[in-house]
């Protein structure tokens, strides 16, 4: 059973930790490296960087609740995905492991940290920051998503044809449909669970953090140059939260830093502690 902090005690009586997939992305032997995926991403979205990371470490991606092909459940919060990958973790035999997240992983895994220090080694953050996000373009994309036709679509093109109207940046409406996948009988739907995350959503826009919250261990943040995400304003909630903080900006890259600057991402990576 996962140690899990008082805070967290509710998540337990309202629903059980699920048992997260993984994908192991090469470098057994290595040191751990425990990657979280973003909001309707899945562990597939790091199979590249990751096996570069491979060279220096261990590398564990996962799928968090809800998402691409680890259960789904009714509870959508940070708390109850802490006491999954912490389950997670001691399932795998790993007290201590390098946690990477981003975007809403990275909100999992500042949470984790904060209220689990034992269990991580360094933390690194990606394109996030400890403060809440109301943004309308979430709105937009879950209302095209839940607006899709699906006993009714097509094809996969329709989909993205039907997302136009709310969803006009094209990199975007191809990430969205990535969770689309066709089931057994060749009928479409969403492989995410997107009733309960849709719900979730105001949740999952707020800070994942206390005030009180702090990280004092090794910590990196990585952020998009291009992004909105992480701002200059941010460095101070940051280093409050994570007083041995590190704050790197890669300029040419967006909310995606992993994959629009692959390389420049992998090198702020920090080696393993020897």
């Amino acid at each position: 059973m996962a140690r899990v902090w008082l805070g967290d005690l509710a998540a337990l009586r309202e629903t059980k930790p699920v048992q997260l997939f993984h994908r192991d992305l090469g470098g057994a032997g290595r040191p751990p490296l425990i990657i979280l995926h973003g909001m309707l991403g899945t562990s597939r979205n790091w199979q590249t960087t990751g096996r570069d990371l491979a060279a220096r470490f261990h590398v564990l991606a996962l799928d968090l609740r809800n998402h691409g092909d680890s259960p789904q459940a009714p509870e959508m919060t940070y708390a109850a995905m802490v006491t999954d990958v912490l389950q997670w973790l001691d399932a795998q035999g790993l007290d201590r492991v390098t946690l990477l997240g981003h975007s809403m992983g990275g909100k999992v895994a500042m949470r984790l940290a904060c209220h689990h220090p034992e269990r991580v080694v360094e933390l690194i953050v990606v394109d996030i920051a400890p403060r809440d996000y109301r943004w309308a373009a979430h709105r937009e994309e879950f209302t095209a998503m839940n607006e899709l036709d699906l006993a009714h679509l097509g094809s996969r093109a329709a989909a993205e044809k039907a997302l136009e109207a709310r969803v006009p940046e094209w990199a975007m409406r191809k990430f969205l449909l990535t969770n689309l996948v066709r089931d057994a009988e060749g009928h479409w739907r969403w492989g995410i669970n997107l009733p309960v995350l849709t719900a979730a959503l105001p949740a999952l826009e707020a800070n994942s953090l206390a005030p009180t919250d702090r990280f004092a261990g090794p910590t990196l943040f990585i952020a998009g140059g291009r992004s909105r995400y992480v701002e200059a304003v941010d460095h101070t909630a940051i280093r409050r939260h994570f007083p041995a903080a590190r704050i790197e900006v890669i300029p040419t890259a967006g909310h995606n830093p992993h994959i629009e600057a692959r390389e420049a991402f992998v090198a702020l990576v920090p080696n393993p502690p020897s």
